[in-house]
């Protein structure tokens, strides 16, 4: 049985998206256990909504605060010890049968409680996120890291790029992932002093099919698998892609509506632009993994849907399923000259 604790509010649409997106997962996963950490009272009623209730394989733990995405990361961890994403870390930490956990509430506090308080697998130096997007030839491409490390050294980038390839090959079964350094051209001579060395880490670490350089403009051509980044411009990257393929949906919706021919024109073409808008809808990818950690911890988007926090339950499932914290830990001991 895999057993992992629910962080249930901090989102958007808590607790009701977490409750119903947990009741979806314990359906398609029969060895699969679930803790939901919130007010017991606001819980329990999605409970009774759905029609489900407490047993063998999903359990309420009574939390009543809620960490805000407003708040002092380190404060609220700090004084926010009822919370629901606290308590839910505090299990993780204190329980060896729970393997990982899911959360879309505050990502500050997360990174920060998952750090301080999970800590790191043997021979990380900083734990990553890395969120999934469609290609547009069909598959998918990983960013490493989006958001957790602003500031990043050569050895954290070939870390991400070993950790990240290890995670699309055991969770998304992506054989011999092709991995980029995100800069701002493709010759290997480009970018500042740390993507010069970043770039000869990678062509060097034995194992990893390392591409070369890549132009943010080809993330989703498909020619990449995996893109390493520091925090800071993988999250850039990430929210702006995403924010592009969401604008696109509303002008083509505000111009198909503008003239009849183009309404008749769409009315034919519905079925193509209703599979179009599911693949470019980002809640059909999960959450971030936070790859690094001593336990598999999920990010999810604070608007995720239920259907999103499934897919998050998912990936932690399928991250504990597949063994691979102790693969990328025998991964890294095999990194030549590891600055640790």
């Amino acid at each position: 049985m895999i057993r992992l604790v629910i962080d249930c509010f901090g989102g958007d649409k808590s607790p009701s998206v977490n409750v119903e997106g947990s009741i979806r997962a314990l359906e398609q996963f029969p060895d699969l256990s679930l803790i939901l950490t919130g007010d017991e009272t606001a819980v329990r009623a999605e409970l009774d909504r759905l029609g489900a209730s407490e047993g063998e394989r999903l359990s309420v733990v009574h939390a009543p605060d809620v960490i805000g995405c407003d708040e002092k990361p380190t404060d609220a961890i700090r004084i926010k010890k009822d919370s629901s994403m606290m308590r839910a870390v505090q299990l993780l930490r204190s329980d060896d049968d729970i393997s990982g956990m899911v959360s879309i509430g505050s990502t500050g506090a997360l990174v920060a409680a998952s750090v301080l308080r999970v800590g790191r697998l043997r021979g990380v130096c900083r734990p990553a996120f890395c969120p999934i997007l469609p290609t547009m030839n069909g598959g998918i491409v990983g960013i490493c890291d989006s958001g957790a490390n602003v500031e990043c050294k050569p050895d954290y980038l070939r870390q991400f790029a070993v950790m990240g390839s290890r995670y699309l090959e055991q969770v998304y079964g992506v054989e011999n992932p092709r991995v980029a350094l995100l800069n701002v051209g493709v010759e290997a001579e480009k970018g500042d002093e740390l993507h010069k060395e970043a770039y000869r880490l990678l062509s060097d670490t034995p194992g990893l099919n390392f591409v070369g350089n890549m132009e943010s403009r080809d993330l989703l051509t498909g020619r990449y698998d995996l893109v390493v980044c520091d925090g800071f411009s993988g999250n850039v990257l990430v929210k702006s892609t995403e924010g592009t393929a969401l604008e696109l949906l509303k002008k083509l919706k505000r111009d198909i509506y503008s003239r009849t021919k183009y309404k008749i024109g769409a009315f034919i073409m519905r079925k193509m632009f209703a599979e179009e808008k599911e693949f470019m809808n980002y809640q059909n990818y999960g959450g971030s993994v936070m790859l690094g950690c001593a336990r598999n911890i999920v990010k999810g988007h604070g608007s995720s849907d239920a259907v999103s926090f499934a897919k998050c339950i998912e990936q932690a499932y399928r991250m504990e399923q597949s063994g691979l914290s102790g693969l990328i830990e025998a991964d890294l001991d095999r990194l030549p000259n590891a600055k640790i």
